[in-house]
């Protein structure tokens, strides 16, 4: 695989196919325009995952693209994060309806927390869109990062 001539999207989705999560996936996939070895990116981003913990809140696709973009722009002030943010999130939205992770994936808001990832099998790829998810955050957040 030629890390240097994947688009980040691309990326993002080996990453996740690997065992990365939602978060780790999106976000170790800038480790390099972070300036962050993307060990450390994946350990700091794996409670995002699952829709923050597992939770089926805000999906961590978007969660990784928050936290590339905290690190990268923090010192413009967080009206000028908070600004970037929401544009990354909207177009996220606008390309698949929501950004909450139990919307996505067509999961009861009633159901059960369970804290324990599910088995990465045949069968879990074909049930769960999460790796065009995080293909789709990455792209978002690179052409985005371009037009800057």
């Amino acid at each position: 695989m030629n890390l240097q001539k994947m688009s980040k999207g691309e990326l993002a989705e080996a990453l996740f196919m690997q065992g990365c999560n939602c978060s780790q996936a999106v976000a170790s996939a800038f480790a390099e325009e972070m300036h962050m070895n993307a060990a450390d990116v994946a350990r700091l981003t794996i409670g995002f995952g699952g829709g923050i913990g597992r939770m089926r809140e805000v999906c961590g696709a978007v969660s990784g693209m928050v936290f590339v973009i905290s690190a990268l722009y923090a010192d413009e002030g967080r009206a000028s994060v908070y600004e970037k943010i929401q544009a990354v999130a909207e177009k996220f939205e606008a390309e698949n309806g929501s950004i909450v992770c139990r919307e996505l994936l067509g999961l009861d808001k009633n159901g059960k927390r369970v804290p324990i990832p599910e088995p990465r099998t045949e069968q879990y790829y074909k049930k769960r869109p999460c790796a065009q998810l995080v293909h789709l955050a990455a792209d978002i957040l690179e052409e985005f990062l371009k037009n800057l």
